[in-house]
């Protein structure tokens, strides 16, 4: 699934992901781009679910940073 909103550009949630596991952080821009990607009409897909679990198991065991 891709994500486009306004003046955020086009990104697939594996994208976003992959960035924010290789930073081992989320910025507040990551944090808008998945929630637009999870309030899009269409929904997600089961890969795009996995993805978003496993950010958020990410946290949940502090491997990834919640950025400000």
């Amino acid at each position: 699934m891709t994500v486009s909103s306004g003046n955020v550009p086009k990104i697939t949630i594996e994208a976003i992901v992959q960035r924010i596991f290789a930073f081992r952080q989320i910025t507040p821009l990551d944090r808008r781009l998945l929630k637009s990607a999870m309030l899009a009409e269409k929904g997600l897909d089961e890969k795009d679910h996995s993805h978003i679990n496993r950010v958020c198991q990410g946290i949940r065991n502090g491997l990834i940073l919640v950025v400000e």
